[in-house]
């Protein structure tokens, strides 16, 4: 993978050490795919939203212990909201911060409520043949890493938009984002991060036109380095 070594401007310094950011070539999250990235303690993850259409089912493990996991549940109740913001950390199932959320160009809207897609989704909406899903899409790509769980998390859903009516209902609309919009996620412990390109091409969730389109992703490592100024 290409390094791209940031100008000094990016490079954040402390006393007698400094810390050198290098951010990796842009990374393709192909349409209906998914994809596995190993992230350090520290480094950073910016997702984009390349086209503006495009939901991204997202997830995150422990590296050490994948039996502990980005958790919705438990990142709403240590946040008491529906949905992270800038400056919020996300807490694992074992209310244990995961990844905290730095920047967000986008309108912000993220949905936490609903499960990712699978096949029975598509059956119910009538689709007899095989189709992709997030949950496909997260095993799938685990498995390039060589992990393996048992279960498929509730997603964080970066730019699903999912109202939720007075009543408790909830709808399911086009995002909101632009193309380009991006989220910039921090990993606070060693982490494996799953992104799927939701399938979705029957409700609108992916946009009016129901159609999955490619998104990217830059990694951000931050290595301290030991130097005397």
């Amino acid at each position: 993978m290409e390094l791209n070594r940031l100008t000094f401007s990016n490079v954040f310094c402390c006393s007698s050490s400094v810390t050198l950011a290098i951010a990796m070539a842009r990374q393709t999250i192909p349409a209906c795919h998914g994809v596995a990235i190993e992230l350090d303690a520290g480094s950073e993850i910016v997702v984009i939203n390349t086209h503006g259409t495009q939901v991204l089912d997202t997830w995150a493990f422990n590296r050490a212990d994948p039996r502990e996991y980005l958790s919705m549940e438990h990142t709403r109740s240590r946040l008491s909201r529906l949905s992270p913001g800038v400056g919020d950390s996300l807490f694992s199932n074992r209310r244990q911060p995961v990844l905290t959320m730095l920047e967000d160009t986008s309108p912000g809207v993220h949905d936490t409520l609903l499960c990712a897609c699978n096949q029975e989704i598509y059956r119910e909406l009538g689709c007899d043949e095989s189709h992709r899903s997030c949950e496909s899409n997260l095993h799938e790509a685990l498995s390039t890493v060589g992990v393996e769980v048992a279960i498929t998390p509730a997603p964080l859903n970066l730019f699903m938009n999912v109202p939720v009516a007075p009543d408790g209902s909830v709808n399911r609309r086009p995002p909101q984002s632009r193309p380009g919009d991006r989220v910039r996620l921090r990993a606070d412990m060693q982490a494996i991060v799953v992104i799927s390109a939701c399938p979705q091409d029957i409700t609108p969730i992916n946009g009016a036109e129901c159609t999955p389109r490619d998104a990217h992703y830059e990694v951000i490592s931050r290595n301290p380095a030991q130097q005397t100024l």
